[in-house]
């Protein structure tokens, strides 16, 4: 053993509690190639850090979500003690409370430098690399800890998670089924199991996996919601009495407290109570609108900058530019509009392969914006405001390297080998214009719901995620007016461009409408796109029973029930059809 390693390790056995003299013997042992008394080393400090009282304050804060306390706590801990990969690991986990990944990547990046073996933080990186949608470099990661923990049930856990967004719905719920039957107290964890039974078809053993979460925990809202979003599920009277004891008790969360007005709403409405069903629908809505804050002027500056400036001349002068792969099917439109019957159509066809809901045309138009607008001003809505200036001043290369860049991001969702595959991310409407010139061969689809109908369905659908704007009655009005002024202008500006799929009309003459839009999009009738039902896929929307079921009238002016409680919508939606 060296002289100064000798050293390091008696001056941290002397003074067991000093998180910076273990981690100063991890670092030497780490460069002198000793991995094992380096890992050693970092575990010590680890513990040693813990009974640190900065970090301790800094820990509850982050758990008491006080990111501005937190922050003031680990700045100067951080100045004064450069190594600790403790302090690195929390302030990377306020980055990415707050959005900043970028921050978040090279904190965590940052800390495995220092420390190799720190697992925890691997994990972390990993999750960041899931929110960026780098699925492969977040596997290789997750990957690395099981390598060395391989029993640990929140590495499976996050691979689960992994699997599941590159569309390995059947190994992520075995990974789920693990995990559950390793930490079988963990009603979250049987949260996570259900959702995967739902996705790939397995209804009965979902509804199993959530009624065991509410065993858990009879408050946990979130799994009293994914029953009621199984449509197929009636609550009994004893169900909902459970619900509203769990509202009525203290100490519950604003999440718990959304998600059970959301699944109280569809257990009123299946009972006929509309009044008291859009009472629950309104107080969900109105604490998860108050948690996003939506703000809906970036959307409708995009739209209108779109109108005044991507004119057919516009669009001719770059003609080409993109990548002219014939491969993207893009189904959008608004949420709630039948776009996930009109994938599974499609998925049914043999030429073409259904993959989810996929967030990448947007990463990539940020992207885009930012790098050829670097002068655009700040806040949420910047990289959406200069979109269009970032198409006029980018040269021809660029489009055709965003198409590509696209096409690389979704491979991995590819598992069948089939020519085509759908994108049904329903946002991407915004982008229609940047999709139009990045990736030229690309078909696109808009499912055109009625007004009344779609607004309302999207107020009382809780998501998961995204979908800022469907909270508030008057947002919903003003994002619906944007969706349909921008697809009437790209109906103007390059025509035949888009194809319409009318979900009234589908649900009214199935056969007649699937013939024709395969054969708008150039595909063979298949005997199969009528039979759609019996397609065996995972789908992870709400809609995900609906369309393992031939295609139904119900539901569709169900808004009308509620017509007395959508003044604001009704008046937001004025001339609309």
């Amino acid at each position: 053993m060296s002289e100064p390693l000798a050293g390091l390790i008696s001056a941290a056995r002397a003074a067991p509690g000093d998180a910076a003299r273990w981690q100063a013997l991890a670092v030497a042992a780490a460069r002198l190639g000793r991995s094992g008394e380096a890992e050693a080393a970092w575990a010590q400090a680890a513990l040693a850090a813990v009974r640190d009282p900065a970090l301790r304050e800094a820990a509850l804060a982050l758990a008491q979500n006080r990111l501005e306390v937190a922050e003031r706590l680990l700045k100067p801990h951080l100045k004064a003690h450069p190594a600790d990969v403790q302090a690195i690991r929390m302030l990377a986990e306020l980055a990415g409370r707050i959005g900043r990944l970028d921050d978040a990547e090279g904190l965590l990046r940052r800390a495995l430098e220092i420390a190799p073996g720190f697992h925890a933080a691997r994990a972390n990186l990993a999750t960041v690399l899931l929110r960026r949608q780098r699925v492969d470099e977040a596997l290789a990661e997750i990957g690395a800890v099981l390598a060395a923990e391989p029993d640990n049930a929140a590495f499976l856990n996050l691979e689960g998670v992994a699997l599941t967004k590159i569309g390995e719905h059947g190994d992520a719920a075995a990974r789920f089924a693990e995990v559950v039957a390793r930490v079988p107290g963990n009603p979250r964890l049987r949260l996570s199991y259900g959702h995967a039974l739902k996705t790939i078809g397995r209804q009965g053993e979902a509804v199993e996996a959530y009624r065991a979460a509410i065993g858990l925990q009879p408050g946990l809202g979130e799994a009293w919601f994914s029953l009621a979003n199984l449509k197929a599920v009636r609550f009994s009277d004893a169900d909902v009495a459970a619900m509203e004891a769990a509202l009525a008790g203290a100490g519950l969360s604003d999440d718990d407290r959304l998600h059970l007005h959301f699944a109280l709403g569809k257990a009123r409405e299946d009972l006929g109570a509309f009044e008291a069903a859009f009472g629950h629908y309104a107080e969900g809505n109105r604490i998860r609108a108050g948690q996003l804050g939506y703000d809906p002027g970036p959307v409708e500056g995009l739209v209108s900058q779109t109108r005044a400036r991507v004119d057919g001349a516009f669009l001719a002068a770059r003609a080409g530019w993109g990548d002219v792969s014939p491969d993207p099917v893009f189904v959008l439109g608004m949420p709630r509009s039948g776009s996930t019957l009109v994938e599974q159509i499609l998925a049914s066809h043999s030429m073409v392969e259904g993959t989810r809901e996929l967030a990448d045309i947007e990463i990539i138009a940020r992207r885009f914006a930012a790098r050829f607008v670097p002068d655009a001003p700040g806040g949420p809505g910047a990289a959406l405001l200069a979109l269009v200036e970032a198409m006029a001043r980018a040269p021809r290369a660029a489009f055709a390297e965003a198409g590509a860049a696209y096409l690389g991001a979704t491979r991995v969702h590819r598992k069948l080998g089939r020519p085509l595959f759908i994108d049904k991310m329903p946002n991407n409407w915004a982008f229609v214009a940047f999709i139009r010139l990045i990736l030229p061969g690309a078909r696109i689809v808009d499912t055109r719901r009625g007004a009344m109908a779609t607004c309302f369905s999207n107020f009382k659908q809780h998501f998961a995620r995204g979908q800022a704007f469907s909270y508030r009655l008057d947002h919903l009005a003003r994002y619906w007016r944007a969706y349909v002024a921008m697809m009437a202008h790209i109906d103007a500006v390059a025509p035949g461009a888009v194809v319409r799929v009318s979900h009234e009309a589908l649900v009214a003459a199935p056969e007649r409408e699937i013939r024709g839009l395969l054969d708008a999009l150039g595909l063979p009738f298949e005997d199969a796109c009528l039979r759609f039902w019996e397609t065996d896929r995972p789908v992870q929307t709400a809609s995900s029973e609906q369309v393992r079921r031939p295609i139904s009238r119900e539901g569709v002016d169900r808004w009308q029930d509620f017509a007395p409680w959508l003044g604001a919508l009704v008046e937001g939606l004025e001339g609309e059809e």
